[in-house]
């Protein structure tokens, strides 16, 4: 019989991953000093995919990162399990729901090159327009592949496959690749800084390593990017209201949002589809004990002439879930998705779904970008 007074945690292996736990677990006992906490370590799909390789034109599974993690939740071996939120499919096993999301690190993208001492390299601080096209880029992301070409359409892509400072270490080595892309946050949750005069130190940080950071609205983050999610059994009530506590409201409903749009677009982590949202111009209501009290509503996803009455029961798809959050402008393969209505100063009528396919909602955003 597992101890009940111990809260385990489950992790994969890897050096970001176990970042990502330790950051769960110390915030875990200092809000729950009284509790015990411990870590263990499972070893997924993903991480055997890393060791072994991946054949050219290999179909990957879904899950790759967690369904040995969430084998482990129903077989309750553990109580919660601790993932990049961006390696979590939209659609989760019957039984194991998310139950918190913390706080979002910065979701952009970092581009990384070696510097011309070795005399391959270039000279710090360059953007991805100013590096030259005959350049070999090593991702295995079919988005950033997708982002790259329409900035550098005569850029080659090559496939690159190892945690972080594996990609580093093959960065610094193999002279056959030119440059990489790596999301921020991870960069920071390892201890990596990219420094003013455009070079990325920490430790195990190769010599040489140059790092430019990419804005949202030249290439979009991936759903979730620079998020953690907490994946729990859904029947389990001690573990959800523990994990109230490490919810981070904002990034919630950003995140919702945004897998929203990634499942309503039928795409996964290995889809060409991105998606960034943000809440702005925030404004909580202003509760007054006298005459002057004001409070501001949810705008209601429903028509006037369609919403249903109290006793039926509502039925949505993820879109129309979704779009009182979301608004979203794209072609391709591509699209962005910013702004959560409630932050809005104005309340607008909401529309029928079906014309959000054509125009999106009409609920108060705005855009960013949208990526042919």
């Amino acid at each position: 019989m597992p101890d009940t007074n111990t809260i385990r945690i489950a992790t994969r292996g890897s050096a970001l991953a176990l970042a990502q736990a330790n950051m769960i677990f110390a915030q875990c006992r200092k809000t729950f000093p009284g509790l015990t906490f411990e870590i263990k370590i499972v070893k997924t799909t993903g991480d055997k995919l890393q060791t072994q390789g991946v054949k050219p034109g290999q179909s990957l599974p879904k899950g790759l990162f967690t369904k040995e993690l969430e084998v482990a939740l129903v077989k309750n071996r553990a109580d919660l399990a601790v993932h990049s939120l961006k390696d979590l499919p939209t659609e989760l096993p019957a039984g194991l729901t998310l139950g918190a999301i913390t706080r979002r690190e910065d979701p952009r993208e970092v581009l990384l090159y070696r510097d011309p001492s070795d005399g391959r390299g270039f000279e710090p601080g360059l953007t991805i327009a100013q590096l030259p096209a005959d350049l070999t880029v090593a991702t295995s992301s079919p988005r950033r592949k997708a982002q790259l070409l329409r900035l550098q359409p005569d850029w080659r892509i090559t496939d690159i496959r190892g945690n972080v400072p594996t990609r580093l270490d093959k960065l610094a080595i193999d002279p056959r690749i030119d440059a990489t892309v790596l999301a921020h946050a991870g960069l920071r949750r390892l201890d990596f800084e990219v420094g003013k005069d455009g070079l990325l130190r920490g430790d195990a940080v190769p010599d040489g390593t140059c790092a430019t950071i990419v804005e949202t609205s030249e290439m979009l983050p991936c759903v979730g990017q620079g998020a953690i999610g907490i994946e729990i059994r859904e029947n389990d009530e001690r573990i959800a209201k523990l994990c109230q506590r490490l919810n981070h409201f904002n990034t919630q409903v950003c995140a919702e949002a945004e897998r929203s749009f990634l499942s309503a677009m039928g795409g996964g982590c290995q889809s060409p589809v991105a998606a960034h949202a943000e809440v702005r111009r925030e404004r909580h209501p202003i509760q007054r004990g006298d005459r002057h009290r004001r409070t501001q509503r949810k705008p209601s996803p429903w028509p006037s002439a369609r919403r249903p009455s109290q006793s039926q029961p509502v039925t949505r798809t993820p879109l129309e879930r979704a779009w009182p959050s979301l608004r979203v402008r794209g072609r391709g393969c591509c699209a962005s998705a910013l702004s959560h209505p409630w932050a809005s100063r104005r309340r607008r009528a909401p529309v029928r779904q079906s014309s959000l396919y054509r125009r999106g909602c009409r609920a108060p955003f705005r855009d960013r970008t949208a990526i042919a």
